[in-house]
């Protein structure tokens, strides 16, 4: 770790109007020095550079002066402009990036760039050109002698320079420290120097560069965010992806949760994969299309990055070695699997939920990281996510086969451990005693073992107590987190058939409303040796309660084209249904004692064990302090 700090030395005999560039001499080991600038120096990982750089503040030498173009990957190639490029549409312009039509020129790259940024809908009071200036005068241009540190926000995180020259390093640091005095709300932000060296290769000058980046840091559009500027904010897009890649790379998922005890320090490292490990040539071409279509951009293409590195390894290949570190290399080695192109093409064929839908999921992640402890104000704190296994103890599964269930749940709930809600081996083989252990947790995981030996259960994202909503005549409820799984003989999960297909289910108008729930008093019907037998006539949804946070994945944000793909959960005095539609995935008897599983619509899953079974064991695990 390397204590930088900026400082201004005076040039021996002066100059008028400026303080000469030093020119370092070629024998000087950059950036292996450490020294000691203000009265708290901060801490940060660095790319090899000076520690001590020189201003030069009359540095507006035109486009490209930050630039080391014998580094820079690709020669510059002349391309024909059109005069109405800016002017087009915007899906016309977010089909020209992702064909990476900005990288024909690079004055058309910089001057679209600023375009777009101008056009980002921002806080009213928000930092230009002038006001960079004027800070920069007042910080760096009056006095011969100066030290400023970096930012505090920055400690720790490192400082990709890509291209840059020693006059494009010392433009970002000078950019970072202002946007720490005009920014002070920014508590930790390790995505911001990346985003700032970036678009200095494309800037005419500083203050263009600070105006722009400032911009990005202010957007108030909804249910948008380009920069996350607190540790919580960012935690809660580590988490988020990590749902993102459970549900989208189940693959590549079990693998990493099979190799790695914290799956979530994996994970957390998502946006360092696309602005600090992947190549120069390969992040301007991520930041192209980021500018046009925000962060859910970004989750798309470290998918495809997961994606392609399940790809290129084995499980046996991955024994006893860190997979982060392996990820890491891979990244930064990724032009050895894949062309940027290809990456891309693969990175927009996953289809995710909608922007909304994804924030929802993020403003969830958030409330979970309150409730542990994390703020707004703090600027980075050392705590452990992954749920020690080392004291659970189920009659059902082991602690490695209860690992590898935790590794399928929401990241909010798995920060917090399991908790025994109700087991018939203590409890009793009672309906209504099931009903008054799990009432009030939310969510639940059921797991059940047969006479036969194999072992099945589901993931139950809403509290049974939801039953009740409509008295007598309550229906299915439940949201699309929910999923079925096995567990023995074989692993496998089955989630919600719009998960795997999202542009089946379109966004539902907030005007709408869906129709009440018919009764399900008829759903369960005994046979003769008291098995339960499956009816296809399932209920929808009533809508949630007002006055509450929507929650992911709840069946009103959906048009779905048919109402037996959202039968996910369902109670009443006959006894308890999963998955509906076309057959049940699992419906248990009042006694807990028979059950009947089938294929049906909500998760498209085969039968989870022999249809019609005795129950050996049932348990239903909560989530401690969830």
């Amino acid at each position: 770790m390397l204590q930088v700090g900026l400082s201004l030395p005076r040039s021996p005999g002066g100059a008028a109007g400026g303080f000469p560039v030093a020119k370092p001499d070629k024998g000087d080991n950059m950036g292996s020095e450490q020294e000691m600038f203000g009265s708290s120096p901060v801490t940060i990982v660095i790319t090899s550079e000076a520690d001590t750089w020189d201003i030069d503040a009359s540095s507006c030498l035109g486009c490209g002066q930050f630039v080391d173009w014998d580094r820079m990957p690709d020669p510059e190639q002349q391309a024909h402009i059109p005069r109405d490029i800016l002017s087009k549409p915007p899906k016309e312009l977010k089909k020209l990036a992702r064909e990476g039509y900005w990288a024909a020129s690079r004055a058309l790259r910089a001057q679209v760039y600023h375009q777009l940024i101008q056009q980002v809908a921002c806080r009213l009071v928000t930092p230009d050109a002038p006001v960079y200036r004027d800070v920069a005068s007042r910080l760096f241009g009056k006095l011969s002698v100066s030290s400023h540190p970096l930012p505090e926000f920055l400690e720790g995180c490192s400082m990709p320079t890509y291209c840059l020259n020693l006059e494009g390093v010392t433009a970002l640091k000078k950019i970072l420290i202002c946007i720490g005095n005009l920014f002070p709300d920014i508590t930790y932000s390790p995505i911001l120097p990346s985003l700032v060296a970036l678009l200095l290769h494309y800037s005419e000058d500083e203050a263009q560069c600070f105006e722009n980046i400032s911009r990005l840091i202010a957007s108030n559009a909804p249910h948008t965010s380009y920069i996350d500027q607190s540790f919580l904010a960012h935690q809660a897009s580590c988490m988020t992806f990590g749902d993102l890649a459970n549900k989208h790379c189940p693959a590549a998922h079990k693998l990493i949760a099979s190799t790695s005890e914290n799956v979530f320090e994996v994970y957390a490292k998502w946006l360092s994969w696309l602005f600090h490990d992947l190549p120069f040539n390969y992040a301007i071409r991520v930041f192209d299309v980021y500018l046009l279509e925000g962060q859910k951009v970004l989750y798309r293409i470290a998918l495809a990055l997961l994606k392609q590195y399940r790809l290129s390894v084995t499980s046996t290949e991955l024994e006893g070695t860190n997979i982060k570190a392996d990820l890491q290399a891979f990244v930064q080695n990724i032009a050895e699997h894949v062309t940027v192109d290809k990456l891309l093409e693969r990175a927009f064929g996953i289809r995710l939920f909608s922007r909304k839908e994804i924030w929802l999921l993020q403003m969830a992640n958030r409330k979970a990281l309150m409730e542990r402890g994390i703020t707004m104000v703090q600027s980075r704190q050392s705590f452990h996510l992954a749920v020690d296994m080392q004291n659970f103890s189920s009659s059902i599964v082991t602690a490695q086969e209860m690992r590898i269930v935790w590794s399928w749940i929401p990241e909010r709930f798995s920060l917090f451990p399991p908790l025994l809600l109700f087991s018939t081996s203590e409890d009793g083989c009672s309906l209504q005693r099931f009903y008054a252990c799990c009432e009030g947790y939310e969510p639940t995981v059921l797991l059940i073992k047969t006479t036969e030996g194999e072992v099945c259960g589901a993931f139950l994202s809403s509290d049974w107590s939801e039953r009740k909503k409509s008295g007598a005549t309550s229906g299915f409820f439940g949201t699309g987190e929910c999923f079925v799984f096995t567990v023995r003989p074989e692993t496998e999960r089955y989630e919600w058939v719009f998960i795997k297909k999202p542009e089946l289910a379109k966004a539902v108008p907030r005007s709408r409303q869906r129709s009440p729930s018919p009764s399900p008093a008829s759903l369960l019907s005994s046979s003769p040796d008291g098995r339960c037998t499956s009816s296809n006539r399932l209920a929808v949804p009533m809508p949630q309660r007002k006055g509450r946070l929507s929650p992911f994945l709840a069946i009103r944000h959906f048009l779905l084209p048919s109402k037996t793909a959202s039968m996910f959960m369902s109670g009443s005095r006959e006894g308890i249904i999963i998955g509906g539609g076309g057959g049940q995935a699992l419906s248990l008897d009042a006694n807990l004692l028979w059950g009947h599983t089938e294929h049906c619509e909500t998760f498209d899953n085969p039968p989870l064990c022999q249809e019609n079974f005795k129950v050996q064991l049932l348990e239903v695990w909560g989530f401690q302090n969830a």
